[in-house]
């Protein structure tokens, strides 16, 4: 079905609610406590707490929810274009339109339901995005959200067109932190990355982790940690498969395990940038960090009748459990 709580507890939830706009959202909740909310509205995962009810997602306090707009926060989807390395609008246009849920989903192998409750969506391109973009294709999505508070997503692209298409993508995860100054990110030193901040050039991670710090502390450490002081916006290539953010001050993990996605993108935009975006407040780069499991070096091309999946699990555990 297009949204199930699976038989293993009937105390699991899964409601569809109208948000201040009258648009669809799915509310996904498991009986200890941990929840999950998707809007129909761009397909976005718009909130994730866990069982004590803290909110794991970062949502700017200006972002605007009205369509066709997407919202600053969450997770929205980067597809079929991720950032302006094509002729689409930034970031593509998936993450604009309506999606729906999709009550009869094809199967989804490997996919262990158990002790999860889920919802299946599904975008089909419309008129008006064959005309900007002529291929036809569907994109299905399945968010579940385990008993242990686990998030996962699954995203399915087939090209259902009479000719082969290439696509980027990406799940633009923005995380909710304590302080830019307390995280680190590690699972991506002596990777090589692009940096978007130097038309694409290709650098080399020193660092034994990515760190953010203030420019005061940066001009004593320099040389004995690699330090990112302002705007970051790099593609790490070729990434494992899990990726740790460590939140010191929360004492909290995020782990990032995905499949089919060998990118990670890492965003801030520190101060200056965060001062000309509309939708984001002047000093909240500092409660936010985006870590996206994508596809951009080398985009997906598919045959007709092809299919790409890319999967993401997100969990929050205690510091003191990490790789």
């Amino acid at each position: 079905m297009g949204h199930s709580a699976t038989a293993w507890d009937q105390n699991s939830v899964l409601e569809v609610v109208k948000d201040w706009n009258g648009i669809d959202q799915v509310v996904l909740r498991v009986p200890r406590g941990a929840s999950a909310r998707v809007s129909l509205h761009g397909g976005q995962v718009v909130s994730w707490k866990n069982e004590r009810g803290e909110e794991l997602l970062f949502t700017s306090s200006k972002a605007m929810f009205k369509p066709p707009k997407a919202m600053r926060g969450g997770i929205p989807i980067c597809f079929p274009q991720f950032g302006n390395c094509g002729s689409l609008e930034q970031h593509g246009f998936a993450r604009n339109k309506m999606w729906s849920i999709d009550y009869d989903p094809p199967p989804l192998r490997n996919d262990d339901d158990k002790e999860k409750v889920s919802v299946d969506l599904l975008l089909k391109p419309s008129e008006d995005d064959l005309k900007c973009w002529p291929h036809c294709y569907e994109f299905r999505l399945r968010v579940s959200l385990a008993t242990n508070g686990v998030l996962t997503m699954i995203s399915r692209v087939r090209n259902i067109n009479g000719k082969p298409f290439s696509f980027s993508f990406a799940y633009h995860t923005y995380l909710s932190v304590s302080d830019i100054s307390e995280v680190r990110i590690e699972g991506l030193e002596t990777l090589d990355y692009l940096d978007n901040l130097c038309q694409r050039k290709r650098f080399t991670e020193q660092g034994d982790a990515v760190t953010f710090e203030s420019e005061e502390m940066t001009l004593h450490i320099r040389n004995l940690i690699h330090v990112l002081a302002t705007l970051v916006d790099r593609i790490y290539l070729g990434s494992p498969n899990v990726i740790a953010v460590l939140d010191h001050e929360k004492k909290r993990t995020f782990l990032i395990k995905k499949k089919g996605l060998p990118d990670v993108v890492v965003w801030n935009p520190w101060e200056k940038k965060s001062k000309s975006i509309t939708d984001l407040g002047d000093e909240e780069y500092k409660q936010m960090v985006c870590v996206d499991g994508a596809v951009v070096e080398r985009p997906i091309t598919l045959k007709p009748g092809e299919e790409w999946t890319g999967r993401l699990d997100i969990s929050a555990i205690p510091s003191t459990h990490f790789i």
